[in-house]
């Protein structure tokens, strides 16, 4: 899949878009992208009809490309290194939403999977 990344896009359609793929995982868009070595931001933007361009430091126009074998942490790097975007993907686990920090080297596929696993053992 490929999602275009301009400053006059909404933060609700690239989530969207990202679900519309992989309905069991979630972005969550960070206020500041995570440095190299420092700790990611803790300020979620809580308005997602905000535009990127209020919420990144790089402005970039382009458009990146989200493949099912790309691990977690390749994504986040990728958003955050080409288009100066903080997010983080969570997972469905049951009825709520995980962070994925221990499990960032599963590619999308399998956190997708495991995410949709999980929810239908909790709705049985």
């Amino acid at each position: 899949m490929k999602i275009l990344i301009n400053d006059r896009r909404k933060i609700f359609g690239i989530k969207e878009e990202f679900n519309a793929v992989y309905p069991f995982l979630k972005l969550e868009f960070f206020s500041k992208p995570q440095t190299k070595d420092g700790p990611p931001s803790s300020r979620i933007v809580k308005f997602s009809n905000k535009t990127l361009g209020e919420c990144r430091t790089e402005h970039n126009t382009g458009e990146i490309t989200i493949d099912k074998e790309m691990t977690v942490s390749e994504l986040e790097q990728r958003f955050g290194d080409v288009y100066g975007l903080g997010v983080r993907i969570l997972r469905k686990s049951g009825n709520v939403w995980i962070e994925t920090i221990k499990t960032k080297n599963w590619t999308l596929e399998a956190q997708n999977s495991e995410g949709g696993i999980l929810f239908q053992k909790n709705t049985v």
